[in-house]
């Protein structure tokens, strides 16, 4: 068996190991265009950053270990330029010597990742606009961060790698200037999950500049720095270089030439065991086209921890076994100067664009038990669907154990469980991990409480806007020293210690809307409420969803 791998760095180089342990005889030639077959992406902008000091550590698998330990035929700065399917063979490019030749093959593997997406923007190809995809851009940023010659940045794209750059050109002591498009950062996540994210980035000195874009890039006339970046907004911000992380294309062109399926939006179309529409050839890793593991459509989501399993599975697949993709589902997660935001499965957006039904809960649980010194709050958000509460995704945003409790949740969702089943679900517990309720179990109970009956809450921005319509009362059942640092605009407020003796005070025409700063109070009031005989919801998330959501910013 002779394999040929177009690409290394996660998907090809897995795939090429995954085969050598499949079969010690098999001819494995794995082709790269860059000085290096196997390096950590990801790691990227930390070692721009400092955070990790020497680019040794990014070197995940060199190019002698791969020969030596794996026996394969590793060939750095050479570029698989055509694929010739009827002959199974591939021209290749030596881009040290410029010499072309033709290597044959019985099984191909297309692992060329994605590329970062450069519109075509007056003056993106200058040489002081940026993108960081490989150890070549990382050594270019990381020469002029530490020189001392450069003092600002302008980052275009506020996704993953756009907010990752700005921390580590933060700790670099630049001052930074982020630019998004959209009306939030990390537009994979809901807004108001991600909207403390851009204050706290704000408040460590991070320039937001959200619902603007670059329009060109131009040579700075004063002593400012090389570049002037023009904004659609109208501002002028100078810099030293910028960054363009607007997002990935996959590379199928190759494949695309050789007349492979490709999806509507590039990636190669693949069927479970990472085979392409030809039998012979596979895709795994950005440049694939997926299947999404809670719908069944296709998708293209690139991350690393799939990449990995598709080119275990490819080559398997080649070695006969019946290995299959199961789908992605979207987990991920980023940090932001100490603070932490993940996700798995959907998004809201998401839901709301496939016309899926869904309900969602919000809960500000602790990372570990409150009486317990350091426990840090988190907000997490669950949404299932209303049917069977079977769960669509989570995202959830807070310091420490964020982590832990997506992950949780992801498992659920592989294992194809129910918000029924986060209820009993059995975690670890001592006061310094966690509660003997966890935030899992958390999110259980108050979603399964929905599907059940035992509450209706509605969602500011939703069912309910400030103020509130005519036919709903807001009501704060905190203390009254609560009440008084900041509340619901035209809110009553009733503690709910004196709740059951004050209840005359509400009108039974209306729909009581009960609230506290986290949603438990709120809870036990809206039960008090309806079993008393009065309309009544809990207003989902409490106080402190609406605060720090950004969706009371523009309420009179």
């Amino acid at each position: 068996m002779k394999i040929v791998i177009i690409g290394a760095v996660a998907g090809g180089a897995s795939t090429a190991a995954r085969a050598r342990r499949s079969d010690e005889d098999a001819e494995i030639i794995l082709i790269e265009r860059g000085t290096e077959p196997s390096f950590a992406n990801c790691g990227l902008p930390y070692y721009v950053g400092g955070e990790i000091a020497s680019r040794d550590r990014l070197l995940v698998a060199p190019a002698a270990q791969l020969r030596q330990r794996h026996r394969l035929d590793v060939r750095t700065r050479q570029e698989v330029t055509a694929i010739d399917r009827a002959g199974q063979s591939v021209t290749v490019k030596n881009l040290e010597t410029g010499e072309t030749y033709t290597e044959t093959y019985d099984r191909l593997v297309i692992a060329t990742g994605a590329s970062p997406f450069r519109p075509p923007i007056p003056g993106i190809d200058g040489p002081h606009v940026l993108e960081l995809r490989d150890l070549a851009d990382a050594d270019r940023m990381h020469a002029l961060v530490t020189t001392g010659a450069s003092r600002r940045a302008v980052i275009v794209g506020a996704g993953f790698i756009g907010i990752e750059v700005a921390e580590n050109l933060i700790r670099r002591g630049l001052e930074v200037t982020v630019v998004e498009l959209a009306d939030q950062i990390l537009p994979p996540w809901d807004a108001e999950m991600v909207h403390p994210l851009e204050e706290h980035l704000r408040q460590q000195g991070v320039n937001l500049r959200l619902k603007d874009s670059a329009e060109a890039f131009a040579a700075c006339p004063a002593d400012d720095g090389n570049l002037l970046v023009k904004l659609k907004s109208g501002e002028e911000v100078p810099a030293s270089f910028a960054v363009v992380c607007i997002g990935v294309r996959p590379e199928s062109r190759l494949a695309a030439a050789a007349g492979i399926e490709c999806g509507p939006r590039g990636g190669i179309v693949t069927n479970g065991h990472m085979q392409t529409s030809d039998p012979h050839i596979y895709a795994v890793g950005d440049v694939a086209e997926v299947t999404d593991f809670l719908t069944g459509e296709p998708t293209q989501i690139p991350l690393a921890g799939p990449a990995n399993r598709q080119g275990r599975i490819a080559a398997d697949h080649i070695f006969g076994r019946d290995s299959t993709y199961r789908g992605t589902q979207g987990t991920a997660i980023v940090g932001v100067f100490g603070k932490t935001a993940a996700m798995t499965g959907h998004s809201e957006k998401q839901l709301r664009r496939a016309n899926c039904a869904y309900k969602k809960i919000y809960i500000h649980p602790k990372d570990h038990a409150g009486y317990y010194p350091g426990a840090t709050p988190m907000t997490l958000k669950l949404l299932f669907d209303p049917a069977d509460g079977r769960i669509w995704g989570a995202q959830a945003v807070g310091t420490h154990g964020v982590d832990k409790r997506i992950d949780v949740i992801a498992m659920a969702i592989q294992g194809g469980m129910t918000v029924y089943d986060l209820e009993e679900v059995e975690l670890c517990y001592a006061p310094q991990y966690g509660s003997a309720k966890d935030a899992v179990n958390m999110a259980g109970f108050v979603a399964a409480g929905v599907l059940r009956g035992d509450q209706t809450p509605v969602h500011l921005g939703d069912e309910l806007t400030i103020p509130a319509p005519g036919n709903m009362v807001l009501l704060d059942v905190r203390t009254e020293r609560e009440f008084a640092q900041g509340h619901l605009a035209q809110a009553r407020n009733i503690p709910l210690e004196t709740l059951r003796e004050r209840l005359a005070e509400l009108p039974r025409d209306r729909t009581i809307v009960a609230y506290c700063y986290v949603g438990q109070r709120g809870y036990m009031a809206t039960r008090l409420l309806r079993q008393k005989g009065f309309d009544a919801v809990n207003l989902g998330g409490g106080y402190r969803l609406a605060q720090n959501s950004g969706l009371l910013e523009d309420a009179p």
